[in-house]
């Protein structure tokens, strides 16, 4: 069961989103008009417990959201700064879990300050409350970048992938084609080999998309090589 307005597109400065599903809410906001990055506040509808994923900027937009209930954790999709220049921020006002993948670990806590207290890797869990999210290593763009699965018990998965899959093509590799070959192999092994059409992503910038809408063009992105 979802709502039926949600779209997945939001703009910086703009209301954010919110989806309903029978056990989670997902709330979607943009921050930061230059890097347009998205937010995305999970929510247990059974329990109440939260989890943010990328504290990306603007602390109060952010802050606002989870709005005093609480933070039982925060997870950073991948070591580049614009996906966690709030995390000091947000973590100062709700402690909890500090979540990334292990091999970005070392530079998010480099970078931001803020220890990474839980360093994830292929086939860990986040809880949410009576809920969970699968991790799912996607090297590649980063040597640690992460994507968080959300197998809603009664409809399509929901898929939240960082800066690895967009609409029209998987991340930026800034010219280094063994990173491209790592990062399209991965996606096409762990996501849209396992994953059905219907699976909704939630990606680290602009609007969602569903794997079933991206699945035709794997070929003519590897063949153009980005």
């Amino acid at each position: 069961m979802t709502s039926q307005t949600y779209t997945g597109e939001v703009a910086v400065g703009g209301a954010a989103q919110v989806r309903t599903l029978e056990h989670l809410s997902i709330t979607k906001v943009a921050v930061d008009q230059k890097m347009s990055n998205n937010c995305y506040l999970l929510a247990c509808r059974d329990t109440g417990d939260q989890v943010l994923i990328d504290a990306a900027d603007v602390p109060e937009t952010l802050l606002a959201l989870i709005d005093g209930r609480g933070l039982s954790a925060v997870i950073t999709t991948h070591q580049h700064w614009d996906h966690h220049r709030a995390l000091a921020a947000v973590t100062a006002e709700h402690p909890g879990a500090v979540v990334a993948g292990q091999e970005d670990a070392e530079a998010i806590t480099e970078q931001t300050g803020v220890q990474v207290t839980v360093s994830v890797s292929d086939g860990d869990r986040v809880q949410i409350g009576d809920s969970s999210l699968e991790v799912i290593s996607i090297p590649g763009h980063t040597p640690g970048s992460i994507c968080l699965l959300y197998e809603d018990p009664n409809g399509h998965p929901h898929l939240f992938t960082g800066d690895s899959l967009f609409p029209g093509g998987v991340g930026a590799t800034f010219g280094d084609s063994a990173a491209f070959a790592q990062l399209i192999d991965n996606v096409e092994a762990k996501i849209f080999a396992r994953l059905p059409d219907e699976t909704w992503v939630y990606p680290g910038h602009g609007t969602d998309t569903t794997l079933g809408a991206e699945r035709p063009h794997l070929q003519e992105w590897r063949e153009r090589g980005w």
